[in-house]
């Protein structure tokens, strides 16, 4: 770990100047305090650096949590093993059209009707939004046929082995496009307050709503609201993906260390004997002994962790890899080929490798040393190398 500043603390060895500089703006809020933590994968994001943890007394920034509201991981290890999968005489392309069929993927992609589990954690989700007094469909009409769906981008399905060869499933994905455009109507509401409060903003992202404001009471309810859809997104996603796999192997599956954790989010914690608005924007929640999920990316391996809780931290861990290219820096870069050559031994659509080129490894920062920087942030319980990758394109 590494003190920048007096109000910004870093655990990335590779951390560019820009990033840097970004973190410092955010640092230089008046009620940001004590200081920020970057995390080993911090790279430039919307108005502020993600892999950061950001503790904000009386006001929260919008545009720091981010447009993906709830954003995580899910993961469950199964009884099967790697020779299951090989004595499996339907093959890993089957499992894998299977699961591209049960889970919507790819931007705008939806459910056509909800399945029964769907249909309980929707009438969850409604109950809940009246209580809080808004109606999702003011943001997105179809927002309940959006549960249990991917996403594009960085989200993804695999089906992974670990160290023992045990079967694990895990995925990545948010609150789809209602917590989107959740995200979107508040961090306007907040740019145009400050506006009209002549407020002088180092950048207009770090636009903020104060505590005790009816402003600021309704996008915590919101998106409260939208971290919960994003975690029975993820669940149900997990519960249709293990239902193929158990069609698939043809037998029932039984889960063991099932996994949750966001990466996008903001919440109330005490730290440092203060109440603070704890935003981890691209980290994950790492109290000691919480069980957490930090993925590499295509054709490299992900890790299940344990919490150790460091103070310093804010007791949040990284949340993968983080971009070392923009998007499109990596098609600038990288070829198709070199996709295909990371991807050697591992189920995927590679008929759609263009469309994947901007996730490439290479366009992210190497997991191993993200993973050495945390070292005194989590321990490693699992190593996962993926056997099966679904994307959306």
């Amino acid at each position: 770990m590494q003190q920048i500043a007096k109000g910004l603390l870093n655990w990335a060895s590779l951390l560019e100047d820009s990033t840097r500089e970004q973190a410092l703006q955010t640092a230089a809020m008046p009620f940001v305090r004590p200081h920020v933590a970057l995390m080993p994968d911090a790279h430039l994001g919307m108005g502020s650096t993600v892999g950061s943890v950001i503790p904000t007394l009386r006001a929260v920034m919008p545009a720091t949590v981010g447009v993906d509201i709830g954003c995580g991981m899910a993961a469950v290890r199964t009884q099967l093993t790697r020779d299951d999968v090989v004595a499996n005489a339907r093959g890993l392309a089957a499992l894998r059209e299977a699961v591209e069929r049960a889970v919507p993927v790819s931007k705008g992609g939806y459910n056509t009707h909800l399945t029964d589990s769907a249909t309980a954690r929707v009438d969850a989700l409604e109950a809940r939004a009246t209580k809080d007094g808004f109606d999702p469909a003011s943001y997105a009409g179809n927002w309940r046929l959006q549960l249990g769906t991917l996403g594009s981008g960085n989200h993804f399905i695999e089906v992974c082995l670990d160290e023992t060869d045990r079967v694990w499933v895990f995925l990545h994905s948010g609150s789809r496009g209602v917590g989107n455009r959740i995200a979107q109507h508040h961090v306007k509401v907040a740019q145009r307050l400050c506006e009209q409060w002549w407020i002088t903003l180092p950048h207009r992202d770090l636009a903020y709503l104060p505590e005790g404001t009816d402003e600021f009471w309704r996008y915590v309810r919101e998106l409260t609201w939208a971290q919960q859809f994003a975690l029975l997104n993820r669940a149900e996603m997990l519960d249709r993906i293990v239902d193929c796999l158990a069609e698939w192997a043809g037998r029932e599956i039984e889960r063991a260390e099932d996994v949750q954790c966001h990466h996008n989010y903001t919440v109330r914690e005490r730290h440092g004997g203060k109440d603070v608005w704890l935003t981890r924007k691209g980290a994950i929640d790492a109290t000691v002994g919480r069980r957490g999920l930090i993925p590499g990316s295509m054709g490299t391996r992900s890790y299940v962790v344990t919490g150790l809780g460091n103070p310093a931290s804010f007791c949040s861990a990284p949340h993968g890899a983080g971009r070392s290219f923009s998007r499109r820096a990596a098609r600038e870069r990288f070829t198709v080929e070199q996709l295909a050559e990371a991807m050697a031994g591992i189920e995927w659509r590679a008929e759609n490798a263009e469309a994947f080129l901007d996730e490439i490894p290479g366009a992210y920062k190497d997991i191993d040393q993200v993973m050495e920087d945390a070292k005194d942030l989590v321990t490693i319980d699992h190593t996962l190398r993926q056997i099966l990758n679904v994307k959306g394109d």
